[in-house]
Protein backbone atom coordinates (compact mmCIF):
# COMPACT_ATOMS: atom_id res chain seq x y z
CA UNK A 1 0.00 0.00 0.00
CA UNK A 2 1.20 3.03 -0.96
CA UNK A 3 1.01 5.61 2.44
CA UNK A 4 2.56 8.87 0.31
CA UNK A 5 -0.14 8.70 -2.43
CA UNK A 6 -2.70 8.41 0.41
CA UNK A 7 -1.49 11.62 2.26
CA UNK A 8 -1.35 13.34 -0.99
CA UNK A 9 -4.43 12.47 -1.54
CA UNK A 10 -6.25 13.03 1.65
CA UNK A 11 -4.19 16.46 1.44
CA UNK A 12 -5.38 17.56 -1.90
CA UNK A 13 -8.98 16.79 -1.49
CA UNK A 14 -9.12 18.10 1.86
CA UNK A 15 -8.48 21.34 0.51
CA UNK A 16 -10.23 21.29 -2.59
CA UNK A 17 -13.24 19.36 -1.23
CA UNK A 18 -13.62 20.21 2.38
CA UNK A 19 -17.66 20.15 2.84
CA UNK A 20 -18.07 16.63 -0.04
CA UNK A 21 -20.87 14.95 0.95
CA UNK A 22 -23.68 13.55 -1.11
CA UNK A 23 -25.61 15.13 -3.69
CA UNK A 24 -28.54 13.09 -2.84
CA UNK A 25 -31.31 15.85 -1.54
CA UNK A 26 -33.46 14.27 1.69
CA UNK A 27 -35.30 15.59 4.86
CA UNK A 28 -35.17 12.41 7.16
CA UNK A 29 -33.08 9.76 7.29
CA UNK A 30 -35.97 7.63 5.69
CA UNK A 31 -35.76 9.71 2.68
CA UNK A 32 -32.10 9.14 2.60
CA UNK A 33 -31.82 5.47 2.52
CA UNK A 34 -35.00 5.61 0.26
CA UNK A 35 -32.44 8.29 -2.57
CA UNK A 36 -29.81 5.76 -1.83
CA UNK A 37 -31.75 2.87 -3.19
CA UNK A 38 -33.37 4.27 -6.09
CA UNK A 39 -30.06 5.81 -7.38
CA UNK A 40 -28.34 2.88 -7.89
CA UNK A 41 -27.48 2.49 -11.58
CA UNK A 42 -28.62 6.07 -12.18
CA UNK A 43 -28.04 9.74 -11.68
CA UNK A 44 -28.61 11.72 -8.58
CA UNK A 45 -29.61 14.14 -10.79
CA UNK A 46 -32.08 12.20 -12.02
CA UNK A 47 -33.36 10.99 -8.44
CA UNK A 48 -33.16 14.48 -6.81
CA UNK A 49 -35.84 15.28 -9.96
CA UNK A 50 -38.47 12.38 -9.08
CA UNK A 51 -37.48 12.56 -4.82
CA UNK A 52 -39.53 15.56 -4.34
CA UNK A 53 -42.84 14.59 -5.24
CA UNK A 54 -42.31 11.38 -4.11
CA UNK A 55 -41.22 12.28 -0.29
CA UNK A 56 -43.91 15.01 -0.33
CA UNK A 57 -46.73 12.03 -0.46
CA UNK A 58 -44.61 9.64 1.67
CA UNK A 59 -42.62 11.70 3.63
CA UNK A 60 -41.57 8.57 6.28
CA UNK A 61 -41.65 5.06 6.70
CA UNK A 62 -45.06 4.62 8.50
CA UNK A 63 -46.60 6.48 5.49
CA UNK A 64 -44.17 4.28 2.52
CA UNK A 65 -45.39 1.02 4.55
CA UNK A 66 -49.20 1.89 3.57
CA UNK A 67 -48.36 2.90 -0.01
CA UNK A 68 -49.18 0.57 -2.83
CA UNK A 69 -46.86 -0.20 -5.03
CA UNK A 70 -48.63 1.13 -8.18
CA UNK A 71 -49.18 4.57 -6.04
CA UNK A 72 -45.65 4.58 -5.25
CA UNK A 73 -44.73 3.67 -8.93
CA UNK A 74 -46.30 6.44 -10.26
CA UNK A 75 -43.12 8.70 -8.79
CA UNK A 76 -40.54 5.91 -9.44
CA UNK A 77 -41.22 4.75 -12.93
CA UNK A 78 -38.41 7.36 -14.60
CA UNK A 79 -35.70 5.37 -12.32
CA UNK A 80 -33.24 2.56 -13.35
CA UNK A 81 -35.32 -0.47 -12.87
CA UNK A 82 -38.51 0.90 -11.11
CA UNK A 83 -40.62 -2.13 -10.43
CA UNK A 84 -37.65 -3.99 -8.13
CA UNK A 85 -36.51 -0.53 -6.24
CA UNK A 86 -40.27 0.51 -5.72
CA UNK A 87 -40.98 -2.78 -3.94
CA UNK A 88 -37.97 -2.35 -1.99
CA UNK A 89 -38.50 0.79 -0.59
CA UNK A 90 -42.04 -0.27 0.54
CA UNK A 91 -40.93 -3.55 2.07
CA UNK A 92 -38.30 -1.81 3.78
CA UNK A 93 -40.12 0.87 4.85
CA UNK A 94 -42.57 -1.94 6.25
CA UNK A 95 -39.50 -3.63 8.53
CA UNK A 96 -38.59 -0.22 9.35
CA UNK A 97 -42.18 0.17 11.17
CA UNK A 98 -42.38 -3.73 12.36
CA UNK A 99 -38.75 -4.35 13.85
CA UNK A 100 -37.51 -0.90 14.68
CA UNK A 101 -40.70 1.27 15.73
CA UNK A 102 -40.30 3.37 12.82
CA UNK A 103 -36.93 4.72 13.21
CA UNK A 104 -34.31 4.10 10.47
CA UNK A 105 -31.60 1.49 12.37
CA UNK A 106 -28.57 2.78 12.44
CA UNK A 107 -25.43 0.03 12.24
CA UNK A 108 -24.39 -1.12 8.73
CA UNK A 109 -25.44 -4.50 10.51
CA UNK A 110 -28.68 -3.71 11.25
CA UNK A 111 -29.88 -1.48 7.59
CA UNK A 112 -28.50 -4.70 5.83
CA UNK A 113 -31.31 -6.26 7.02
CA UNK A 114 -33.79 -4.45 5.37
CA UNK A 115 -35.01 -5.04 1.37
CA UNK A 116 -33.25 -3.73 -1.07
CA UNK A 117 -30.39 -2.55 1.25
CA UNK A 118 -26.60 -4.23 0.09
CA UNK A 119 -23.27 -3.71 1.53
CA UNK A 120 -23.06 -0.09 -0.69
CA UNK A 121 -26.14 1.45 0.47
CA UNK A 122 -26.25 0.42 4.16
CA UNK A 123 -22.56 2.13 4.27
CA UNK A 124 -23.94 5.15 2.64
CA UNK A 125 -26.37 5.42 4.62
CA UNK A 126 -24.46 5.22 8.27
CA UNK A 127 -21.64 7.21 6.90
CA UNK A 128 -23.86 10.05 5.59
CA UNK A 129 -26.13 9.90 8.67
CA UNK A 130 -23.91 8.76 11.82
CA UNK A 131 -20.32 9.36 10.11
CA UNK A 132 -19.63 5.75 10.18
CA UNK A 133 -15.99 5.10 9.73
CA UNK A 134 -16.76 3.03 6.57
CA UNK A 135 -15.84 3.16 3.09
CA UNK A 136 -19.07 2.40 -0.07
CA UNK A 137 -17.88 1.72 -2.94
CA UNK A 138 -19.67 2.21 -5.58
CA UNK A 139 -18.70 2.42 -9.69
CA UNK A 140 -17.17 5.50 -9.29
CA UNK A 141 -15.29 5.00 -6.46
CA UNK A 142 -14.48 1.24 -7.69
CA UNK A 143 -12.67 2.87 -10.91
CA UNK A 144 -11.29 6.36 -9.95
CA UNK A 145 -9.81 4.30 -6.91
CA UNK A 146 -7.97 1.90 -9.32
CA UNK A 147 -7.47 4.15 -11.84
CA UNK A 148 -5.23 7.03 -9.30
CA UNK A 149 -3.53 3.27 -7.83
CA UNK A 150 -4.84 3.97 -4.14
CA UNK A 151 -6.55 0.17 -4.61
CA UNK A 152 -4.24 -2.69 -6.21
CA UNK A 153 -5.98 -5.79 -7.93
CA UNK A 154 -9.18 -5.41 -6.07
CA UNK A 155 -11.57 -7.44 -7.99
CA UNK A 156 -14.57 -6.33 -6.04
CA UNK A 157 -15.62 -3.41 -4.28
CA UNK A 158 -15.09 -5.44 -0.94
CA UNK A 159 -12.02 -5.76 -1.85
CA UNK A 160 -11.88 -2.45 -2.75
CA UNK A 161 -13.39 -0.95 0.49
CA UNK A 162 -11.03 -2.74 2.40
CA UNK A 163 -7.77 -1.69 0.99
CA UNK A 164 -9.15 2.30 0.59
CA UNK A 165 -10.30 2.01 4.34
CA UNK A 166 -6.70 0.81 5.67
CA UNK A 167 -4.97 3.72 3.40
CA UNK A 168 -7.36 6.19 4.77
CA UNK A 169 -7.09 7.60 8.47
CA UNK A 170 -10.25 7.36 10.11
CA UNK A 171 -10.96 10.83 10.59
CA UNK A 172 -11.18 11.57 6.46
CA UNK A 173 -13.03 7.84 5.81
CA UNK A 174 -16.83 9.00 5.31
CA UNK A 175 -15.56 12.26 2.96
CA UNK A 176 -13.20 10.19 1.33
CA UNK A 177 -15.46 8.52 0.01
CA UNK A 178 -17.64 11.69 -1.47
CA UNK A 179 -14.09 12.73 -2.72
CA UNK A 180 -14.17 10.12 -5.39
CA UNK A 181 -17.71 9.97 -6.43
CA UNK A 182 -16.85 13.60 -7.19
CA UNK A 183 -14.46 13.22 -8.86
CA UNK A 184 -15.38 10.33 -10.43
CA UNK A 185 -18.62 12.06 -11.51
CA UNK A 186 -16.76 15.04 -13.09
CA UNK A 187 -13.08 15.34 -13.52
CA UNK A 188 -12.12 11.44 -13.71
CA UNK A 189 -14.99 10.39 -15.64
CA UNK A 190 -15.02 7.11 -17.12
CA UNK A 191 -14.27 7.89 -21.08
CA UNK A 192 -11.81 10.63 -21.60
CA UNK A 193 -10.73 11.32 -17.75
CA UNK A 194 -10.07 15.20 -17.44
CA UNK A 195 -6.67 14.98 -16.62
CA UNK A 196 -5.91 18.51 -17.60
CA UNK A 197 -8.75 19.71 -14.83
CA UNK A 198 -7.31 17.60 -12.05
CA UNK A 199 -4.89 18.27 -9.15
CA UNK A 200 -3.35 15.34 -8.54
CA UNK A 201 -2.02 14.35 -11.42
CA UNK A 202 1.65 14.41 -9.82
CA UNK A 203 0.25 10.92 -8.21
CA UNK A 204 -2.10 9.61 -10.18
CA UNK A 205 -0.68 6.25 -11.62
CA UNK A 206 -3.32 6.17 -14.45
CA UNK A 207 -1.52 9.20 -15.51
CA UNK A 208 1.63 8.99 -15.21
CA UNK A 209 1.45 5.67 -16.98
CA UNK A 210 0.25 7.20 -19.82
CA UNK A 211 1.73 10.18 -20.27
CA UNK A 212 3.91 10.60 -23.49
Amino acid sequence: MNHNLYAAVTEYFTKAMPDATTELKFGNPFQLLVAVRLSAQCTDKRINMITPALFEHFPDAETMSKASFEEVLKYTKSVSYPNSKTRDIISAAKKIVEDFNGELPKTVEELETLPGVGRKTANVVASVLYGAEVMPVDTHVFRVSARIGLTENAKNPKQAEEQLEKGFPPSVIGRAHHWLILHGRYVCTARNPKCGECGITEVCKYFNDNKK
